[in-house]
This record gives structure tokens, sequence and C-alpha cells, in this order.
């Protein structure tokens, strides 16, 4: 049943994929704001819910609280009783078998910017799910034995990530690029350990509110109900109060940090903060980045580290626009005894193309590359869902899918040297290696 629904959803996605995304948007009395795709095609509902509440707002030496506070939403509700509501207690099988019963699939997420829940539903069966959706966002109970499990759980994790030289190539990349500001925030032993059930419940309390709420929907429902749907899911949060505003992303000074490791490998990470979400040369720089080192075996990194040197299997490189600037990243590994040549090889080709940008040939085919695969990006519903809950929570235009392709079409070599040039300077980029030599 299962791979059926699977299966219609994929077809009815991608009979609208080529069509222009009507995305029609709103907001509720109480401050949250809707997006919904209208699509009959099956009787599949596909919806998410998320808040400010990613892991930049982890109290100090706390970190985890984000991420805990995420993953106990469902491991149990709170009985609430007035002379109008009647919701008993549920324990995390009751939830569990909830959903189970009517074939929903519940999900989570967890990022730096925001903390949120995914639901896949029958539409048949949504008046059953949607309530207890809702349910889980305002009235988890947050059981002190589940919180000491989940915590020897997320610590065990970490023990493990300190052996790994990729999880310790990550810790260490942004550290050197975000410092101490929230962006830079590590899951530490400690912290975890410091992490108490009122902590869930005032984080709880703060971020998972009505006025901050991001619905999104695509599915088998008229405009109306999906209103109603929205509704349902945030008629039980309360209001919230204004969050204070973050600071600033550190001015990237740029080190290199070398940290021994019996791997036989060297994992190597370049990079520096650079773009949001709402910075004017995103597209530049998409476009841009598929020719430096993000169109797989096409991009001039691969080309020159891997294919005319054999330093590498594979070499990358990615923007990963946030709320704030976001981290420009290029990863690969070699052998230990080729690390030096390795990151040689990448600055010299980074900064050559700084210098020359791309070359006309380059630029047509990284972007009839990018245009001719955006139809995956919108192949199925949960992609579609992801990108509409994306246009919602970062306040993007709501025709963005809709003009990705003529953006995209209109960048040009100038542009992208320009634009790379205002993001990216040589001296100012952090370098880490794992697994050298000193």
């Amino acid at each position: 049943m299962f791979k059926m629904i699977a299966g219609l959803a994929l077809c009815a996605a991608c009979s609208i994929a080529h069509a222009a995304l009507q995305i029609q948007s709103w907001s509720l009395p109480n401050g949250a704001r809707v997006l919904f795709v209208e699509n009959h095609t099956i009787p599949i509902l596909d919806l998410s819910v998320d808040f400010d509440a990613g892991s930049r707002r982890d109290p100090t030496g706390k970190s985890g609280v984000a991420a805990l506070t995420n993953a106990m939403l469902a491991r149990g509700l709170r009985a609430v009783q007035s002379p109008s509501v009647n919701e008993p207690a549920l324990s995390e099988a009751e939830i569990s078998d909830g959903f189970a019963d009517t074939a929903a699939v519940r999900g989570a997420r967890v990022d730096e910017d925001r903390s949120g829940v995914t639901l896949r539903t029958l539409v048949t069966e949504r008046d059953v799910a949607i309530p207890l959706l809702g349910r889980l966002l305002a009235q988890p109970s947050f059981p002190q034995d589940f919180l000491v499990r989940d915590k020897a759980r997320t610590i065990a994790s970490i023990k493990e990530s300190l052996t790994q030289p990729e999880a310790i190539a990550d810790k260490a990349f942004s550290h050197l690029l975000y410092g101490d500001h929230p962006y830079g925030q590590q899951l530490t032993v400690a912290s975890v350990t410091a992490i108490t059930r009122d902590d869930l419940l005032a984080f709880h309390a703060a971020h998972y509110v009505a006025n901050r709420a991001v619905v999104a929907l695509i599915g088998d429902v008229t405009r109306e109900q999906a209103d109603k749907i929205a509704q349902e899911l945030t008629r039980r949060l309360p209001q919230g109060a204004a969050l204070p505003e973050l600071p600033a992303v550190p001015v990237a000074k740029g080190a290199e940090e070398r940290i021994p490791h019996q791997a036989t490998q060297a994992h190597i990470l370049i990079g520096m903060p650079t773009m949001a979400r709402h910075d004017p040369d995103h597209f530049a720089l998409t476009v841009g980045n598929y020719v430096l080192g993000g169109g797989g075996f096409a991009s001039r990194l691969m080309q020159q580290v891997r294919e005319k040197r054999g330093l590498t299997y594979g070499v990358s490189s990615y923007f990963n626009p946030m709320e704030q600037p976001g981290p420009f990243q290029i990863g690969l590994q070699t052998k230990k005894e080729q690390a030096n040549e390795a990151l040689k090889v990448t600055r010299d080709t980074v900064t050559e193309f700084l210098r020359d940008g791309p070359t006309a040939a380059e630029l047509k085919a990284a972007k009839d590359n990018l245009i001719g695969g955006f139809s995956l990006r919108i192949d199925s519903n949960s992609k579609i869902l992801q990108n509409i809950a994306a246009i919602g929570f970062y306040q993007l235009p709501l025709d963005y899918l809709d003009t990705w392709n003529a953006k995209v079409a209109a960048v040009t070599t100038t542009q992208v040297k320009n634009a790379f040039n205002r993001k990216l300077q040589m001296d100012k980029l952090s370098i880490v290696v794992v697994g050298a030599d000193k």
C-alpha cells in the first residue's frame, strides 16, 4: 500500500512540476503563516509546521536543547481538561499507534535555523492525524525517564563522533568559521549533560508559538479546508514574545588547523561564512559554484584535483545559505602524504576562478544543467513541501520557484566573477586538515 501511495504521489507531483506552482499564502488570526499548493490528483496531504527554534537558539552552554526538544515532542502528551476540552494524556506508544492506525507518517527536522514536524496522511484520515499532530506540537509532557534515555543516546553518539575524522573535521571547521556565534555552538558531552527537563519546557514555551509558526501544505484539499487544517494545527499554541536578536556572524579572518588522526586518509575542509538566504548574489553564486565544484566531474575542482593529478576520488564545493551568512565549503579526502599537494592545487584552482571567472562554455553548460535538472527539485510532493516550507520560513517571494530558471538563465560571466570576489577572499579562507602531519 505504501509503495502504491508513494508511486501515485510521485506521478501527481510530476504532473504539476511542469506547470507553474500556484502557491497560495495567508496568515491566520493567531499570526501563523500558511503556504498551500492545491493538488487533487491523489487523496494524500503532505504538510509541515516550522518554528524559529533551530540550534542557533540553544541556550549558552547547553547545545542540544533545540534537538532534544524536537525529538521529545512525541515521547508523551499531557492531559488537558476543561469544561470544553477533554484531551487525555498519551504515552509514546499511544502516539505512535495513533499515527500508524491511520497509515499517517510523521517526521521531524532540526537545523541551525529552524525546528519542525512533517506529516503525510490520507485525506480520509486527516481528522484523526491532524489533531494528534496539533497536540504533539502544543502539549508534550517531556517525561523525565525519556529525557534521561535520549540524553544518554546523544552522549553516546557524541563520543562515537570524536573518533570519526569526518565529524572531527566538521566540528573544527564550524568553530573556525563561527567561533562563539550561535552557528558555531557544538554538541558536547558537557553541554548535553547540563540539559534539564526545565530547559526543554522553557525552550518549548518560548519557541513553539502560534505567531511564529509556518504551516506548509500540498495535497487533495481545498483552500478552505487547508485553512481549517492550519487552524487545527496551531490553535493550541500560545502567543510568543519577540525573540532576541542574534549577534552578527564574525568577520572571516582565515585560520588553519591540523589535527592528527590515525586514519589513512586526510580529510580537508576549506571555506568561510558567505551567503544568507536573501543575498542578491544568490543565483550568480549558484551558477558559478556549479562550475567551480558543484557540477560533479564537469567541475574545475574535480578536473584539476582528481582527473589531472589523481589526488582524490572526489572533491566538491557548495554554498549553504541560512538566515545569517552560511558557509561556503570545499571538501575532499586524499592520502596523508598528498594532503599538502592536494590543498595547494585546490587553492590554486579557486584563485584562478576568482581571477578569471568561468568561461562562456562553462557558464552555458552550468546553466543548461541547472535548468535541465530543475524539475528534479520538485518531482515529488515531499520535495515541493520542502521548497514551500523554506519559502515560508525565510519569507522568499511566492514566485521563487516559478522564476528560478529565468534567473539562472540571466546570470552572466561578469556577475559570477564579481559575486565570487565579493564573497571569497583567499586570505580569509579557513582550512581544517584532519589526519595529515602538522
